[in-house]
């Protein structure tokens, strides 16, 4: 049994060889996080929050089996390989916000490890990444936490983070070509209707116009290659499922 979790610096260094960052950490609370046991049978002393910053991670990425191999899921199945390797090698778990029902409270771990603030376009905002960073997975390791970990400043109080409150103009609520942000929700609808138009394009092959317009962490937007990975994911993943066919003998008793 570890006496205390790696640091922070094994950790980003480890993270590192794949293009990934950490994102801050947290104490879980075992009654509270009701997170699973450890292999080891003992509770995590430790959550950290790992993702991706801009496109950082892309090339490790690319350049792996999972990348080619055109199977579902990509991405997802990348980083379960990345984390599963990570918490084995520290003796603990690594879980996934796409695994699930239930799945695990992402956005909830995310505001207990770094001083996140909402947005207009319903995602989170990092004052340094803007909007173009994520989570792939998180790392719960046995062990007392470092002594440095420190809780995040907490966001403002008000419906929107001061730095879209801030915003001249607040340009991202003018980029989208059907106005699905309203600053207070998304119609999914409208967008994914607008993907599958003509029109569209420039949103699939460069990413949604209203993120991009978001002047903050404007250095860390995905390049078109990512952005167009990305954009395909999620039309896909919000594609309509077509009606049945009707039975020829529906509604006659067959």
């Amino acid at each position: 049994m570890l006496a205390t979790s790696p640091s922070a610096d094994a950790i980003g260094q480890a993270l590192a060889e794949h293009g990934l960052f950490l994102r801050g950490g947290w104490q879980p609370d075992p009654t509270l996080d009701r997170l699973p046991l450890l292999p080891g049978g003992q509770s995590a002393g430790v959550v950290w929050l790992v993702g991706v910053v801009g496109a950082a991670h892309w090339a490790s990425f690319s350049a792996s089996s999972f990348f080619s191999d055109g199977l579902p899921d990509p991405l997802d199945r990348w980083s379960r390989a990345v984390g599963d390797a990570l918490a084995a090698r520290w003796g603990g778990l690594a879980l996934y916000p796409f695994t699930g029902p239930p799945y695990w409270p992402f956005q909830q771990w995310a505001s207990r490890a770094e001083p996140l603030q909402n947005s207009p376009l319903m995602l989170r905002i990092d004052p340094v990444y803007g909007l173009w960073h994520a989570y792939r997975f998180a790392l719960a390791l046995p062990g007392s936490p470092p002594a440095n970990l420190v809780a995040p400043a907490a966001p403002p109080s008000s419906g929107l983070g001061s730095l879209c409150l801030q915003c001249d103009g607040q340009p991202c609520l003018q980029a989208c070509p059907v106005s699905a942000f309203d600053g207070a929700s998304y119609r999914v609808d409208d967008c994914l209707g607008w993907l599958q138009q003509p029109g569209g394009e420039p949103c699939m092959q460069q990413g949604c116009l209203a993120r991009r317009a978001c002047p903050v962490g404007a250095a860390y937007r995905y390049p078109a290659e990512v952005a167009a990975f990305h954009m395909t994911a999620f039309a896909a993943l919000h594609r309509p499922v077509p009606a049945p066919v009707p039975s020829p003998q529906a509604g006659h008793g067959a």
